[in-house]
């Protein structure tokens, strides 16, 4: 386990083709299913401190205890995933500590000096934040809350993931609202 916020949970990847990776992830590599929203609602993003609308679709899917995103951007907003792009990568940008208590771990994190670089919301209590941490490709560091709706859909996520037999690979995501 990590000294630094307990277990990673999560390796983001950043795609250029969201469709062919939840496809090569699921039929080559056995990962599935696959959670896909086309427009990921994100609402107080924040980068470097402006305020912006970024469209972003994103796939979540587990392999065991770990849940794997694909991220695919759809416009030009500034984002630490544009950053990677235009920097002429594709792959794991970051990973993600989960938190129940996220306000204490931020402050936490902060109190370090870590450095905030993008944030936003998806959904009751899903706040999440990205640090200026890429001191070897990859590394980016996301500290996700998920103590409502978005820890619950993640458990969903998982537990779908237990005994998948590899049909339906591609699903939507579900309500939050109703979770």
């Amino acid at each position: 386990m990590s000294r630094f916020l307990g277990e990673i949970r999560q390796l983001g990847y950043v795609v250029h083709d969201i469709e062919a990776a939840m496809d090569y992830w699921s039929a080559t590599l056995g990962v599935g299913p696959w959670y896909y929203n086309p427009r990921v609602p994100i609402v107080n993003y924040r980068y470097d401190g402006a305020s912006h609308e970024p469209h972003n679709s994103v796939a979540l899917a587990n392999s065991g205890f770990v849940q794997v995103e694909l991220i695919q951007t759809r416009n030009d907003v500034p984002s630490m995933y544009r950053d990677f792009l235009q920097a002429g990568r594709t792959g794991l940008q970051h990973v993600a500590y989960w938190t129940e208590d996220y306000d204490a771990d931020l402050e936490r994190l902060l109190a370090q000096g870590f450095k905030p670089k993008m944030s936003g919301e998806v959904g009751e209590k899903g706040r999440f934040i990205y640090f200026d941490t890429e001191y070897h490709p990859g590394t980016v560091i996301e500290l996700s809350e998920v103590a409502g709706p978005k820890g619950r859909m993640f458990d969903l996520i998982r537990d779908s993931a237990r005994d998948w037999d590899g049909k339906d690979p591609v699903r939507p995501f579900p309500d939050l609202s109703r979770l």
